[in-house]
């Protein structure tokens, strides 16, 4: 039966052209050309073609073949029968040598060619990630949530520096400059801060840009700074710099602000550096 079944294929095909039989195929099927060049991938034009049997229009004697293949079993005939009936026809056409162009032309497969979405996906996620390392590396974060980041997490908080020393203890020879000169903060980049008092008053609460500034009021009661970024601020004491308050690891938070301590944490951090000899 299935030897009988082959045979009468056969007859059909030898009846009509390739294109046609194609066609007829296509047709019984309710499917359109534009439907065979979504399910094959090839190119629309090529397709009208093989069914018209205009060879001179195709890319070559093997693309030819190739596309009715595909064609064929996209509607369902055999892609064997297919390609000898059209070899067949090829060559009593005269195009038994006929060369494909050289511009390497072949069908794509669908199966090798990835869905639209996942490139979409993968730009979507690979955006998240940029903007989330942004975000990160800038610490732009709740201010209360860095705030119990520095009271829960000791070990990566900085020491405070000394509490500033009363004007009336300094010697006369000058053990410590002035305490009353003007403290200036400026972000050399995005930095969220907050200055307080000793009593926990609010002074400045903000995220700074770059170039930004903020002078500590000279009055006020040992203002202190909470940051999670203090590598990016520079500190001046009447114009002169100091010391930078930390490194971008580590979040600080009671870390006096006013010129007396600053003097005071600088003059600390030298003798640290140079421990006096035997």
């Amino acid at each position: 039966m299935a030897e009988e079944s082959n045979d009468d294929e056969n007859v059909e095909l030898n009846l009509h052209s390739t294109g046609e039989t194609l066609r007829r195929a296509r047709e019984q099927k309710d499917l359109s050309l534009e439907d065979i060049a979504k399910k094959t991938r090839i190119p629309y034009r090529h397709l009208e073609s093989i069914e018209s049997g205009d060879f001179d229009a195709l890319p070559g004697r093997t693309y030819a073949i190739g596309f009715a293949k595909s064609y064929a079993r996209t509607v369902g005939l055999s892609d064997a029968s297919i390609g000898s009936q059209l070899r067949a026809e090829m060559d009593e056409q005269g195009h038994v040598a006929y060369q494909p162009e050289s511009s390497g032309y072949a069908p794509a497969s669908p199966s090798s060619i990835p869905p639209l979405y996942l490139a979409w996906t993968a730009g979507a996620i690979a955006l998240l990630v940029f903007v989330g390392f942004l975000v990160w590396r800038s610490f732009l974060l709740n201010p209360d949530d860095m705030m119990q980041a520095a009271e829960s997490e000791t070990a990566t908080s900085v020491a405070a520096a000394p509490a500033s020393p009363d004007p009336q203890n300094v010697d006369d020879n000058g053990a410590l400059p002035p305490s009353d000169g003007t403290v200036v903060l400026t972000a050399t980049a995005p930095v969220w801060m907050k200055i307080y008092d000793a009593d926990g008053n609010r002074l400045f609460e903000d995220e700074m840009a770059v170039g930004d500034t903020f002078t500590v009021p000279a009055d006020a009661d040992n203002p202190q700074i909470l940051t999670g970024r203090p590598d990016a601020l520079t500190v001046t004491i009447d114009g002169q710099p100091v010391p930078q308050l930390g490194t971008a690891e580590f979040t600080i938070k009671d870390v006096g602000v006013s010129a007396a301590a600053l003097l005071a944490r600088e003059k600390a951090d030298d003798q640290a550096a140079d421990p006096p000899s035997d």
